[in-house]
């Protein structure tokens, strides 16, 4: 894969199947062992306020266990602020988060939600936790996102997933090539996620200054075919190609 290009693996899915069924079985944190084993360079789970899949013992669990560093997904609520103070993921991912939501749909609104997000970013900070938010590639969000003190930003690369025609998908691209450039001329690190998979992931790790893709829901649909370690193996490979 390019130079410095990571993957984040993210294991929530893992945690869906088993909370269909209410057993504790399969488990993330043995998915997220398996994936490190595999090649994953970062292990990524979401704290729902609601729980709907990754539980509070997970990422405890996790935290006690994983080698490679661990990013929280979480909304920036006092209560998860909490919880990532007293368990010290190495990132905390902060995101926008609705209870009708079947996944994240877009990227935070750090313009219009400065107010609530700059004290939990300079309390992750003071932990000693590197933050990260994740936002659609606008202008103004990367900005914001600078100047409210974040270490890296994520960017939501939704809207070029699933853009219906080349021509669209190219124009998203290069709205994601613009906000790679301006984060790292303000000295953000760049990231990115949100819908990638096998077939479009070359273009994204492609992109000037990424250095870390979070890829989970591609990777777990298809360890169901094939195992999780091949999976992941398989993402890696096609970052590789890139």
């Amino acid at each position: 894969m390019p130079a410095g290009l990571q993957l984040g693996v993210n294991v929530d899915h893992v945690a869906t199947i088993r909370q269909a069924r209410g057993t504790r079985f399969p488990d993330p944190v043995l998915a997220a062992s398996l994936a490190e084993l595999a090649g994953a360079d970062q292990i990524t789970v979401h704290l729902r306020e609601d729980r709907r899949h990754i539980q509070d013992r997970d990422v405890t669990i996790l935290r006690q266990t994983v080698q490679v560093p661990l990013n929280l997904e979480m909304a920036a609520t006092p209560e998860m602020v909490r919880i990532a103070i007293a368990t010290l993921p190495d990132t905390v991912t902060l995101v926008p988060e609705k209870r009708q939501e079947r996944t994240t749909e877009g990227g935070l609104d750090v313009v219009g939600q400065a107010a609530t997000l700059a004290p939990a970013i300079a309390a992750l900070r003071e932990a000693g936790i590197v933050v990260s938010l994740f936002i659609d590639p606008d202008p103004a969000q990367v900005a914001k996102s600078a100047e409210l003190g974040a270490h890296t930003v994520e960017l939501h690369t939704g809207d070029y997933c699933e853009a219906p025609t080349a021509l669209l998908r190219e124009q998203r691209l290069e709205q994601l090539r613009a906000a790679a450039e301006q984060a790292h001329n303000l000295s953000l690190r760049v990231a990115a996620g949100h819908g990638l998979d096998y077939k479009n992931v070359q273009e994204v790790a492609r992109l000037p200054y990424m250095v870390e893709l979070n890829i989970g829901h591609a990777i777990v649909a298809r360890a169901v075919l094939v195992g999780l370690e091949r999976a992941v193996r398989e993402m890696v490979e096609a970052m590789r190609l890139a």
